[in-house]
């Protein structure tokens, strides 16, 4: 996969598709990388006409790591989590959304369709509040605003979330760790097996291992606050997309995404969790689809 400079970072990427076709970026969430984003959605896209860009955001995968950041205060990024004091991350994703952004200038890219899920989608919201000049559309997937008001996660989930990483050398850890959480957070009406997780782990424990980062990541979502305001400000078509049954960010998540963007299309999916099954995909590939012919007004359908 290639790799360029954008936004004074390093990042990651893989491109789908022909180039001179509207741009798709998927911007991954929390701790996970660009692999999370199923094949099958990216060649899914591209047999509707457009070209499907996903990335490694910063601290994840083979993009830069924020080594000069240093470790965050976990417990009292915890305790903002659960309602403490506010915490000031040593990045924002207000930086993380200049970094979507930088990827499309540093690859010649005036505008795309910017979709994001769960902490990506908060990324994505950001990208179309603060970069206008760069979004047609926006499909914010499984995420939500940012509002204090809104239900927590499961504790079962948060817990999923919060989980100790296990040490590096101990493979199988890691891997149980996965399927756990992967267990516990995944759709309910759209099962994934574990032999299925088990592979995508050990694919990613390969690829890369930085729970450091991973942290930076959460004190990040933490720091941001509520983005309803700003949300105000995004004018792009837009299509939230949620599961009625996500026990890590809950469906009123999602329902107040929608009612804090003017015109946005709400979709609930019953049976749908927090992750990507590829029974979903074309789930997933319409809604992203229905923002984009809304940008566009036509269809880019391959022949």
């Amino acid at each position: 996969m290639p790799q360029i400079k954008a936004n004074g970072i390093d990042i990651e990427y893989e491109s789908f598709g022909p180039e001179d076709r509207e741009t798709v970026l998927l911007i991954m969430g929390f701790s996970g990388q660009l692999t999370l984003w199923p094949v099958e959605l990216c060649d899914a896209l591209v047999s509707r006409g457009y070209r499907a860009i996903r990335f490694d955001n910063r601290d994840v995968g083979l993009s830069s790591k924020i080594e000069e950041a240093g470790v965050p205060d976990m417990e009292k990024v915890v305790g903002a989590l659960l309602g403490g004091a506010p915490y000031v991350p040593a990045y924002s994703l207000d930086d993380m959304a200049a970094d979507a952004a930088g990827l499309l200038d540093a690859l010649g890219i005036e505008r795309a369709h910017i979709v994001g899920a769960s902490m990506g989608g908060m990324i994505a919201q950001l990208v179309a509040a603060n970069h206008p000049d760069k979004t047609l559309s926006l499909t914010s997937i499984m995420s939500n605003t940012g509002n204090p008001d809104l239900p927590q996660g499961k504790p079962e989930a948060m817990g999923a979330l919060l989980a100790p990483a296990p040490a590096p050398d101990d493979i199988e850890a890691i891997v149980q760790r996965g399927i756990n959480t992967w267990r516990t957070i995944g759709s309910p009406g759209y099962p994934t097996d574990d032999a299925t997780i088990r592979e995508w782990v050990l694919r990613d424990t390969k690829r890369s291992y930085y729970p450091v980062g991973t942290a930076r990541q959460l004190a990040a979502i933490v720091g941001n606050g509520d983005r309803r305001e700003k949300l105000k400000r995004v004018k792009a078509p837009t299509v939230v997309l949620h599961g009625a049954d996500d026990p890590l960010v809950p469906v009123e998540g999602g329902k107040d995404t929608a009612a804090s963007i003017a015109g946005a299309e709400l979709r609930i999916v019953p049976g749908m969790g927090h992750d990507f099954p590829v029974s979903l995909v074309p789930t997933f590939a319409d809604a992203i689809e229905a923002a984009a012919k809304r940008a566009s007004g036509v269809s880019r359908a391959a022949d």
